[in-house]
């Protein structure tokens, strides 16, 4: 696998050169699953498009290769997963980003999500807290092609305030409540799409209408694993 890139503007060009396995089998496995997303919601085409250019199955654990184009979750290391695709697709959908747009993510995992953050053409930052899906991620995003440098490991509570304001916010994990500090890092107009909840969660997209100015919209019930503060090592 060849992975390259280039800054331009301040902004990190990914070149796709997949040398790992991506089969035609696999490719039309993809297809297929973009075809059923598109069938159970009316996505944005791009957010199908990123979703269509990224090899899930480079990113769950080996044994589970054919069942990446499920449209469900999998289990990945340290007791946590990569989630269905319907909700990836839902959540890059609501995130309502546009090309060079900044984007933090709460929650790398495996990778996945980044990579089709990158694959839309944003400018991704992502924290994780466990260093074994840190470390997993890095691997997991040079294999398939696309420049791990915004990874950071630290408490997704915190978010990266050097790096704010953003245009977007991710959430991949079931938060108690609404981080005040990442409110706080939005720019104006910039949306956070985060599930609040304990058992079950319901997908909330916070808008930045103001400087102290928020509104809420709500889309429905998900379950993610817990957001939790702090570090794993």
């Amino acid at each position: 696998m060849k992975a390259s890139s280039r800054k331009r503007g301040g902004l990190i060009i990914c070149i796709f050169s997949f040398e790992m396995p991506d089969t035609l089998r696999q490719k039309g496995q993809r297809r297929l699953l973009i075809e059923e997303l598109a069938r159970k919601y009316e996505f944005d085409p791009e957010v199908l498009k990123a979703m269509e250019r990224v090899p899930r199955h480079l990113f769950v654990d080996k044994g589970l290769e054919h069942m990446a184009y499920k449209d469900k979750p999998l289990p990945i290391a340290a007791r946590q997963t990569i989630s269905q695709p319907y909700t990836v697709a839902m959540q890059t959908h609501l995130l309502d980003c546009q090309k060079r747009d900044k984007v933090l993510e709460i929650g790398t995992g495996c990778g996945y999500q980044a990579a089709v953050l990158m694959a839309m053409g944003f400018h991704v930052y992502s924290i994780e807290r466990i260093r074994e899906l840190y470390i997993l991620a890095q691997k997991n995003l040079v294999n398939s092609g696309f420049d791990p440098s915004g990874l950071f490991y630290g408490d997704g509570f915190s978010g990266l305030s050097q790096f704010a304001p953003f245009k977007g916010i991710l959430v991949t994990c079931g938060a108690p409540g609404i981080p005040v500090r990442l409110k706080e890092q939005l720019s104006i107009n910039g949306k956070m799409v985060i599930p609040v909840g304990h058992n079950e969660q319901r997908m909330l997209r916070i808008t930045r209408t103001g400087q102290d100015d928020y509104k809420t919209e709500d889309f429905g019930a998900y379950q993610f694993v817990p957001m939790l503060g702090g570090i794993q090592k």
